[in-house]
This record gives C-alpha cells, structure tokens and sequence, in this order.
C-alpha cells in the first residue's frame, strides 16, 4: 500500500513512517513543510530506501498538495500535521488556525479531488495556474483540470482508499478527577486555542465524510512520549533540565493528570485503524496509564538517578525566592537512591505559574478499539518511561542539534502578568 503521510518528519509522524516502512512493508511518502517540530534527521537512516520518498510541501498550498496527488497516486492519508504544542498556541494561535484548520482544509480538498476522479476513471493533472483562493492559499471549490482516461483500473483502488485524520484527546477538555475516560461519543469542550484549532479539523474531516462521501477514519489519542519527541514538551524537558543542572519546572501543584501513550504503540493503533477500522468511525487510542504530572516528574527524575547519576550538589531552586513563592513541599533535599553522596534530580523540581486555561485531566476510554480492532498498548508506565530516558540518553547530539537553534528550552504561553521561573 502507497500511503501519504503529513508530519512525518515530527515526533509521532517519524515514528509512524518508520514504522510502516520497516516494520509494515508499505511504501510511504512523506509530506512536511519542516518547521522548527519538524527534523529531517529523525528519519536518516531511511534515506536511499524504494519505499520512502519525502515532498517538502506546505499543507496551506493547495496547488503543491493537488501536485503531490498527481505524482504519487496515495491509496490512503495519514494526517498528522499539525501544530500540537498548547504554550505556543497561547502565544500565537494564528499559525494553529492556518496549519490545523486551513491546512486540513485544502488537504480534504486535495483528497476529495483525488478520490473522486479514481470513481470517474481518470486522473488528476496539475493545472498550470494556481487555484483561487486568498492570501492565505485556501483552495476555492472549483475542480482542478482531470484527465480522461480510456480504462478504469483505478476503480478498485477507489474503493479501499481511506482518509485517517489524527487528533487528540484534549478536543473534549477537562475530566472531574472520578469521571470515566473519554469515550468516543464524548461531547467536544476545547479550552485552548490549539485544541480549539483540532477540534475544527476534527470537524470538517466528518463533514467532508458526510457531505461528500469521502471514507473518513478519526483517532484521538492521549499524550504521546518516546522517541524524537520536541525537546519543548515536559519528558523531554525534564530529561534536558537534569542534565543541565537546570531548575524543572512543574505547572502549579503539579496535580493535573494525564493518560500516557508510548510513541510505537500509538504507531501500531494508527496502522491498525488504516487497514481495520471502519469508515466512518471514530477511534479513541489511549495508554490505560494515568499519572499526576509531578507524579510523573518524580518518575523521571528517579529514573535519571538509575541511569545517569549526577555528581553535582545542586542548589534546590525550589528555596529561591526568584521563584515568586512557589516552593515544593519537601523539606531536604532528597539523595540519589543509586549514590548516598548524589542529590537527586528531583532535588530541582520548581512549580512555576500555572499555565492560563490549563486542563486538570484527560483520561482516554480505549474499549472501541480493543473491542472491535484488537489494539492494545504494549508499553506500561515502568517500561516505556525507561525506554524513553535511556532514548534521550544515548541520543544527546539529536537534542543539542536542536538546542543549538533559537530554542533554548525557554518557558512558552504564559499569560501577561506571569513571570518565567524556570
């Protein structure tokens, strides 16, 4: 099977491709426009491989997407692009309202495009003037030229083309700590400006399957960590600040809780929703593995202690009165359980402002896809979070190639009146 894959180069994007490439036996094309989430090098070792090709291509340029049709002929969409990261959404949601909302868009376009000529027997051309559309490249409804073909061999892979749209759990927003996980069926509740943007997409990827008839898949999925994972979101942060030395921080009591979901795992889900799952259905992936942020942060912290004992005698930033009052309830610093003499990691946990809008729980209900597809994760708490550490760990020179860029694990997304304490 050819399938296009959006965000491939990001974190659960290189997984997936890695994934289907080596492990599935599909060929893929890989679609990214190569933002600062996006790293060429997470997928090196597939360069000068038969079965995965790369486009560069901005998902808000229609007449580039209705190009990629054209040349490659998918039998299916994995779509995964997206600005993901909540902090910076708060700081400029405009860029999460052109790539999740205007991009799937013109990528809903593009497929429809495409599917509907596989129907009619003939094929997608690229049309030599750029479609109308705005400043923004929204594509307008106008069809782009077709040509006729003189055979319907195209008529099969019609039938079993899917369109899989990926999205997330923090669509349905904030859980009470006793309520039950988010089941498919929960009602839409987003809270900020880079959930509201999925929702949106969520939206139209339904709407495109019930007005036009384009076979349509929706997954939502808990948090990820593992691999190749943005040295901006909290695992790879808090490995990044031991290492450094530097202070963790944790958003305000660090209660909120969160359902964790092992990279490859999630990989596997998305396969078996493609090749399984019902057309027209929604399919909720989640790691049965709910943790307290600090609680978390401990985790790692402890697992840091194990595998990369530090010989400094830090200062525990949580007594310093730069940190606006936000002191953790520990009383001493704690000792490395590997090395009496070493202060432990967690010795430099910090609670800093909460973040604005910030969700107390996501809980995800995976019964429809154990049920129905026979997907369960592999990974429990102890050995993905191991996996994760010693990943990160033996791969240093990927996160310093990114750190030596314009991100310097600087805080995202606080509200105006809040100060950096990290």
């Amino acid at each position: 099977m050819k399938i296009l894959v959006t965000g491939g180069s990001g974190f659960i994007g290189s997984n997936l491709v890695r994934l289907l490439v080596e492990e599935k036996g599909e060929s893929v094309i890989n679609l990214d426009k190569l933002t600062y989430a996006g790293n060429a090098e997470s997928l090196a070792d597939l360069d000068g491989n038969p079965n995965y090709t790369f486009e560069q291509v901005d998902l808000c340029d229609a007449a580039a997407l209705s190009a990629v049709f054209e040349k490659h002929q998918p039998d299916a969409v994995m779509h995964l692009a997206a600005e993901s990261h909540v902090d910076r959404s708060i700081d400029g949601p405009g860029e999460f309202i052109q790539t999740n909302i205007v991009g799937t868009f013109n990528l809903l376009q593009a497929s429809l495009q495409y599917w509907r000529s596989l129907e009619d027997g003939v094929r997608v051309t690229s049309s030599s003037e750029e479609p109308q559309g705005d400043r923004s490249g929204v594509a307008q409804c106008s069809v782009s030229e077709l040509e006729t073909r003189t055979d319907n061999s195209n008529d099969i892979k019609k039938s079993n083309f899917r369109f899989l749209h990926v999205s997330t759990d923090e669509v349905y927003g904030s859980l009470a700590p006793d309520a039950p996980g988010f089941s498919e069926t929960h009602a839409y509740d987003p809270h900020s400006p880079y959930s509201a943007s999925k929702a949106a997409s969520d939206h139209l990827a339904r709407a495109w399957a019930d007005t036009y008839g384009l076979p349509v898949l929706v997954t939502n999925c808990s948090n990820n960590y593992g691999p190749y994972q943005f040295p901006e979101k909290l695992i790879p942060v808090v490995i990044l600040k031991c290492l450094r030395g530097e202070p963790i921080p944790v958003y305000g009591k660090g209660e909120n809780i969160r359902d964790w979901l092992y990279v490859t795992d999630h990989a596997e889900a998305l396969h078996t929703v493609l090749t399984k799952g019902r057309v027209g259905e929604t399919y909720n992936i989640g790691g049965n593995n709910e943790r307290q942020n600090v609680e978390l942060v401990r985790t790692l912290c402890s697992l840091m202690d194990e595998l990369h004992p530090s010989d400094a005698k830090f200062e525990s930033p949580v007594f310093s009165s730069s940190n606006g009052g936000n002191q953790s309830p520990q009383l001493e610093l704690p000792r490395s359980g590997s090395d009496s003499n070493s202060v432990s990691y967690e010795s430099l946990i910090t609670f800093v402002t909460d973040r604005p809008g910030h969700d107390m729980r996501y809980a995800i209900d995976p019964t429809k896809i154990r049920d129905e597809l026979g997907w369960e994760p592999k990974e429990d708490f102890a050995s993905g979070f191991r996996k994760t550490v010693k990943w990160y760990l033996d791969n240093r020179e990927w996160t310093d190639r990114i750190l030596s860029g314009d991100y310097k694990l600087d805080r995202l997304g606080q509200s105006e009146d809040s100060s950096s304490s990290c």
